[in-house]
């Protein structure tokens, strides 16, 4: 595993706008609406209810403890694996801490082996005009480019429960396609559960634009139900879904 600083990628702030996370990037000062803002803005009506069965079933306060308590220790993981790629010390004595460690180190022995080269670690990404985001790691993977993304879950998860993730995925390799005029066409979801079940999930090729496709749609309905100009946007996607097709 090396580095290679191929790329410079831009300095950004995050900022609530209406409740919604945006990103303010600095190279272009706009602001620009997160990955995971437009595909939570346009998830399924199924997804929606199966998220407010869950939260009835536990109870309101249950559910947002357990929604904290992933956070919490999803952050922790992602700090413990961001200080391992970067080459730094990291220690958290802290329970939640204590918890994510095993977890980050999970990944770290059964995910991390075939990550070859690194060209960045919690890197800004930006489609411009558009959307933006941060990807934990982009760089070479089992000998393709790719973008690499570390997940915590309470439970082990299967591959069909995870569309959104590979959706995500997608958008960062569009952004970074565009920008810095890549090829990218593998994502890499590295999971641990809070149990240390380790699992590993790649989508590639065909699959992996398809991916790409859906989230173009998510773009076009969160921008057409934020009542922005349709005409402007459909025209963006067409550009896009040209881009990514050849």
């Amino acid at each position: 595993m090396k580095w290679n600083k191929r790329f410079i990628y831009p300095k950004s702030q995050r900022s609530l706008i209406q409740g919604k996370r945006h990103y303010d990037i600095s190279s272009t000062q706009t602001k620009l609406p997160s990955v995971t803002t437009i595909i939570s803005a346009t998830q399924s009506d199924e997804k929606r209810q199966s998220l407010a069965a869950w939260r009835a079933r536990l109870g309101a306060q249950a559910a947002d403890r357990v929604r904290d308590i992933a956070a919490l220790r999803g952050t922790a993981m992602h700090t413990f694996l961001e200080a391992y790629v970067r080459g730094t010390g990291h220690k958290d004595l802290t329970s939640v801490g204590k918890e994510a460690e095993p977890m980050a180190q999970k990944i770290i022995e059964a995910g991390l082996g075939d990550l070859e080269e690194i060209w960045g670690s919690e890197v800004t990404l930006y489609y411009p005009d558009l959307y933006a985001g941060a990807t934990d790691v982009v760089g070479i993977y089992n000998g393709r480019e790719s973008i690499i993304d570390f997940k915590q879950t309470n439970k082990p998860k299967r591959r069909e429960w995870i569309e959104e993730y590979f959706i995500q995925l997608g958008a960062y390799a569009m952004a970074h396609n565009y920008v810095y005029n890549t090829k990218i066409q593998s994502g890499i979801i590295l999971m641990c559960s809070k149990d240390k079940f380790f699992q590993k999930f790649e989508v590639s090729d065909k699959e992996f634009v398809g991916y790409q496709h859906a989230f173009l749609k998510k773009v076009e309905q969160y921008y057409r139900n934020c009542n922005q100009n349709k005409e402007d946007t459909n025209y963006k996607n067409e550009e896009i879904t040209e881009e990514i097709s050849h």
